[in-house]
């Protein structure tokens, strides 16, 4: 079975994840723990933990439980009680948490619980904070103040040092795919790429990188890219010619203010293919783009379909 390893965060990752647990993949999922935002967020300045939020969504999406178990498990408390607006998932990896010391003793219950199909890492067990380096030179502490801040961010860097997983450089050595999910590139994908041994153990494997694009534009993130930018940003970390192949929605996404609000997005991500094919980039252009409860989503089913393809064609 092929092995490939997938760094995100958040939504994005979580619902490729959906789609690539129903193909005969090995899946190992790399998370990063630097949210500092909501339920989250004051877990974290409560436990002294490290993000627990993006972990347990991305637990939930490679879930093979009943629907009812995950919507216990995604149950979220009434703002007005003690306990407001945490969910019972998160509460219940803050107390694993409490009682192992760590995600490598803990998310394996949490995996047998929810009948987990692949792999989940933390990128690290340490309790740091994301920090964006803006144009002018000031620096915005915490991610959810990076998205907020709406800011232009020329570089990203931890609070301190941080130790990557031992089990995540492992996995980056056996994959047969590596890849960059969609999502936020400045809070879900370059929190990964900015860490020197991950970049290190990239480099040095044999496996074939792939991007799976985002449809469209963050404000005061991405405002005006191509997907040949998204690239670019990678590859400022990575390493030029880094990645082999990208993924991109081709078809036309409705004009929808209110959608693309909610969405957390701006315009489409036109794919500009010449400059890619420059780049000696594979572009895999398809219709990705499905509308699911009032977002503008990847199809997980398609997605996952093209990239179990490509990882069969090059046998």
């Amino acid at each position: 079975m092929k092995k490939i390893v997938i760094f995100g965060g958040g939504s994005g990752l979580s619902q490729l994840l959906k789609g690539i647990i129903k193909f005969p993949m090995d899946v190992t999922a790399v998370v990063s723990v630097s949210d500092n935002g909501a339920s989250t967020g004051r877990l974290r300045e409560e436990f002294s933990i490290p993000a627990v939020g993006d972990i347990t969504k991305v637990l939930m999406a490679m879930s093979t439980e009943s629907k009812g178990v995950k919507d216990l498990f995604n149950y979220r408390f009434d703002n007005n009680s003690s306990i407001g607006n945490h969910s019972i998932k998160n509460l219940i990896m803050t107390a694993l948490l409490e009682m192992k010391g760590d995600f490598a003793h803990s998310l394996p219950i949490l995996c047998d619980l929810l009948d987990v199909k692949g792999k989940l890492l933390p990128l690290t067990e340490d309790n740091v904070d994301l920090i964006g380096v803006t144009t002018e030179g000031y620096e915005i502490i915490g991610e959810a103040e990076i998205t907020e801040a709406k800011r232009k961010i020329k570089d990203l860097k931890y609070s301190k040092k941080i130790k990557v997983t031992q089990k995540v450089l492992d996995e980056i050595k056996k994959a047969d795919l590596i890849i960059f999910s969609s999502g936020s590139l400045l809070t879900s994908i370059m929190p990964h790429i900015i860490v020197p041994e991950i970049q290190e153990a990239i480099r040095n494997s044999k496996a074939k990188k792939m991007y799976i694009s985002n449809m469209i534009t963050q404000p005061g993130e991405t405002d005006g890219f191509k997907v040949s930018d998204h690239i670019n940003v990678l590859e400022k970390y990575l390493g030029k010619n880094m990645i082999d192949v990208v993924i991109a929605n081709n078809a036309e996404i409705p004009n929808d203010m209110t959608l693309l609000a909610k969405s957390e997005g701006k315009d489409p991500v036109p794919i500009d293919e010449d400059v890619l094919k420059e780049m000696g980039i594979e572009i895999i252009a398809e219709k990705l783009f499905k509308v699911e409860d009032g977002y503008i989503r990847h199809n997980s089913l398609k997605t996952a379909y093209l990239i179990f393809s490509f990882l069969m064609e090059g046998e």
